[in-house]
């Protein structure tokens, strides 16, 4: 239980609370339409009711749970249409992100994007799908980052956990797709890297190829 004589430690049980009920929500330990109460969470997280209440109006408002006086905490998924129009978002943002730093990768940014594939390439090997997420998420959101587009780089963190959430729910159907997942992002680099144009069509199906697999 926190300590109430110190804000600190509430402070941090919030967060605490935050990252393990959406870490469970992303896992889909908590699978989506279940109903879960305040004191199924108490007992599981071994913590007071204020940490979590304040961690699942955090969670209320990035829309992975839904908080009814009558019904409890109800785990949210994402609708058919909502997942299409984030990877179409994605598709147009991240086009885009690829088309302005072509031509103008540095060394410093290609041995970035070369060691997330040399750590995703490990991560195959073992079929990791979590981590496997991860750094799938990373290698995008570098190429954002060499933009230099601040609002473009916040638009895309913002939908992270709700990408990643997608990204591992159909990994798990099979594992074996991080595969050509991988072969994607290593064709992008290598095109990116020589400055030739190809790279942009490349993300643009990459992300659209992605958007019709989650339907399989």
């Amino acid at each position: 239980m926190e300590d109430s004589r110190n804000p600190g430690a509430a402070l941090l049980l919030k967060d605490i609370a935050y990252d393990q009920i959406k870490e469970r929500i992303l896992d889909e330990r908590f699978e989506p339409g279940r109903f879960l109460s305040e004191r199924e969470l108490i007992e599981l997280l071994e913590m007071s009711k204020t940490p979590i209440k304040s961690a699942l109006t955090r969670l209320e408002a990035e829309g992975f749970v839904t908080v009814s006086s009558k019904q409890g905490i109800i785990i949210n998924d994402l609708a058919i249409n909502r997942i299409i129009d984030i990877y179409d978002l994605r598709t147009a943002l991240e086009s885009f992100n690829i088309q302005s730093i072509l031509g103008k990768l540095n060394e410093e940014q290609s041995e970035l994007l070369l060691a997330n594939l040399r750590a995703t390439e490990e991560i195959v090997k073992r079929l990791d799908v979590k981590a496997f997420g991860k750094a799938d998420h990373e290698f995008h959101l570098l190429i954002c980052r060499f933009t230099g587009n601040q609002e473009i780089y916040r638009v895309l963190l913002n939908y992270q956990d709700h990408l990643l959430r997608i990204t591992l729910r159909h990994l798990r159907k099979d594992p074996n797709r991080m595969v050509g997942f991988l072969q994607d992002h290593v064709g992008i680099y290598e095109s990116l890297k020589q400055g030739d144009e190809s790279c942009v069509a490349k993300m643009r199906d990459h992300l659209q190829h992605s958007k019709s697999k989650l339907f399989i």
